[in-house]
């Protein structure tokens, strides 16, 4: 076989879809990622784990925080649930090897971005805090869709698409939800300590629902956009597929926070509200599940027929 791989540009020996690939980087390609659903469902019960202790702790002790040491721990539980959520990306790569480095570098840009980015864009140039929320229902969702949807999604793809996209490291397609997700994970603790910051502290125990609901919840866009960069780079796809991945992320990102505000009746939208903070969460639960295990699913059927039509 004449072409060069794909991945590593030595001598092609098999063809997936459009693209050939060396022994080597075909048997990660068609790889099938097992353990991404089943650590995701661990990593989802101890991040609901996470909340049920620190709402427990904090009805116990009623502790009585300064506004700085307030501050302070709300912070530090803006990071927790985020190292979590990481520490099973390792547990993944004890069976699947990814690099580590990588994955923190994805979390560190993707954090970066929503700084540099992603919160002046939203919360400066559209200030959509001060319209959004009191807007018509038709203009909440459009304007959550293509300014607070598209901002975030197209940030936590471009995190990946401009750096780890290119290198030897992104050698399968799974590792488009992986390494999305870990820049998702980030942009979601940088909007997490953001909040805690501009509320000067938050209640320890509403506190850590908002935190974990925003991360499950940016972690699934991702990974939506993550499977359509991965199906990208290792087979040739329209010129529409890559739009077509983000407008799906961003339509469920702006859906998903308006409903959750609706069935909350406000609670933890950025426009204040009643707390009913625990049907936010279990919204976020029940996405965050479902995406993984369409996500996992659909990446096995994709390998199969990918496979069945080599051998045909």
């Amino acid at each position: 076989m004449s072409q060069p791989c794909r991945i590593c540009e030595q001598p092609g020996t098999h063809k997936m879809g459009a693209y050939v690939f060396c022994d080597l980087h075909y048997e990660h390609v068609q790889r099938e990622r097992s353990g991404i659903w089943q650590a995701d469902v661990v990593s989802i019960a101890l991040l609901v784990l996470f909340v049920v202790v620190v709402i427990g702790l904090e009805s116990w002790l009623q502790p009585q925080f300064s506004p700085g040491s307030l501050l302070l721990v709300g912070v530090v539980a803006a990071v927790i649930p985020s190292i979590i959520w990481l520490a099973f990306f390792y547990r993944r790569d004890r069976l699947e090897p990814e690099p580590k480095g990588m994955v923190i570098q994805m979390f560190i840009l993707g954090g970066l971005l929503a700084a540099a980015v992603g919160l002046p864009l939203v919360d400066d140039v559209f200030a959509v805090s001060d319209w959004l929320g009191s807007s018509p229902v038709w203009a909440q969702l459009l304007g959550g869709l293509l300014i607070v949807g598209f901002a975030h999604e197209f940030l936590k793809y471009a995190a990946v698409r401009f750096s780890v996209y290119n290198s030897q490291e992104f050698d399968e397609c799974s590792d488009g939800v992986v390494y999305t997700t870990a820049a998702g994970l980030g942009y979601a603790t940088v909007l997490n300590i953001h909040f805690v910051v501009a509320s000067g502290g938050v209640a320890l125990g509403t506190g850590s629902i908002r935190i974990v609901l925003t991360m499950l919840a940016h972690a699934a866009f991702a990974g939506i956009s993550g499977y359509f960069l991965g199906r990208q780079k290792f087979e040739k796809r329209p010129y529409w597929w890559m739009p077509l991945g983000l407008f799906i992320a961003a339509a469920l990102n702006s859906l998903f926070f308006f409903f959750r505000g609706m069935l909350s009746q406000g609670s933890f939208s950025d426009f204040g509200g009643t707390a009913r903070p625990w049907i936010g969460l279990a919204l976020a639960v029940v996405l965050t599940a479902v995406v993984t295990w369409f996500l996992s699913r659909t990446m096995r059927r994709d390998i199969e027929s990918l496979l069945a039509a080599e051998e045909g």
